[in-house]
């Protein structure tokens, strides 16, 4: 079921609603996508194998896909994105979910488990690092960044192109992100960018997350009083947020676990799917066991 949800006076989110398959799913499983990226890039292969024991509810961020797209009227920050989240469980009726978080979605969900614990029963953070430190310390310091021709292609972000560039360009950029740990299919990641341009009707590059306000991010002293039942995937050849981000950030949250899928990158490609998925229902079917 797809719908829109009223966040901020003029702002609608699209969102997906996708019941569980199995006959027992457990509580729902929120999907939070990372920057300037519609809830389309979750791809079905892992939202299917997920539903099989969680309903599943994606939804598009501001200025992406069906969003509204309004950052130069109304100017927003990433915790406004972060509450978004929490609103979009509100429009479903969902008083607590499980919680899975790429790259930026990473960072939201680690603002969602310090100001709403009691909305996540599991956290499930990949492909991103730990919010900063307001001054970083010799056991907490800054991480790396990204690969550096990851960031000579970031600068071309917004340059105009054609459609049919425009997906060239993101098919590139899936290339890089994807790092030469696991194969990459470029007719995969085509299909996939041909499908979130027919789905948003644009093709223009969406930018607006890269010019909103960071303020309140700088909390990373705060997550170590986290509870929540969370765990940490390493993407050791993700060329966004590389080692020692995710490893960083499980120590940093305390009782995170963290789990290594070999070859991964900053992509969900087919290979990676079915760690992937493992992972994060190995962590939510044994928090709700052990809640029983």
């Amino acid at each position: 079921m797809e719908r829109y949800v009223d966040v901020a006076p003029g702002v609608r989110l699209w969102a997906e609603d996708i019941p569980a398959t199995g006959s027992h799913p457990g509580e729902p499983l929120l999907l939070v996508m990372g920057a300037n990226a519609s809830g389309l890039a979750w791809p079905d292969a892992l939202v299917a194998q997920l539903a099989e024991h969680h309903r599943i509810i994606r939804y598009d961020h501001r200025d992406t896909g069906r969003s509204t797209a309004a950052f130069e009227d109304a100017p927003y920050g990433i915790t406004d994105l972060a509450d978004d989240a929490i609103a979009v469980l509100d429009a479903f009726d969902v008083p607590r979910a499980h919680v899975v978080g790429m790259s930026m979605g990473g960072l939201l969900v680690q603002l969602l488990l310090l100001d709403h614990p009691d909305r996540l029963a599991t956290a499930t953070l990949f492909c991103t690092g730990p919010l900063p430190f307001a001054e970083p310390t010799a056991s907490a310091p800054p991480p790396p960044g990204p690969d550096p021709a990851l960031l000579r292609l970031w600068a071309e972000l917004d340059d105009p192109r054609d459609p049919e560039g425009e997906i060239d360009w993101r098919v590139e950029h899936w290339r890089l992100l994807n790092g030469t740990g696991t194969p990459f299919d470029a007719a995969e990641f085509r299909a996939l960018e041909e499908r979130i341009t027919a789905h948003s009707g644009r093709h223009d590059a969406v930018v607006a997350h890269a010019r909103m306000d960071t303020a309140g991010l700088e909390r990373g002293a705060e997550l170590a009083t986290v509870t929540v039942p969370t765990l940490v995937i390493e993407a050791p050849e993700d060329p966004a947020f590389p080692p020692p981000n995710a490893g960083q950030l499980a120590r940093t949250l305390g009782g995170g676990r963290l789990v290594r899928i070999p070859g991964m990158g900053h992509a969900i490609n087919r290979t990676v799917v079915p760690p992937l998925a493992a992972a994060i229902l190995t962590l939510t079917t044994s928090a709700e066991t052990a809640a029983c």
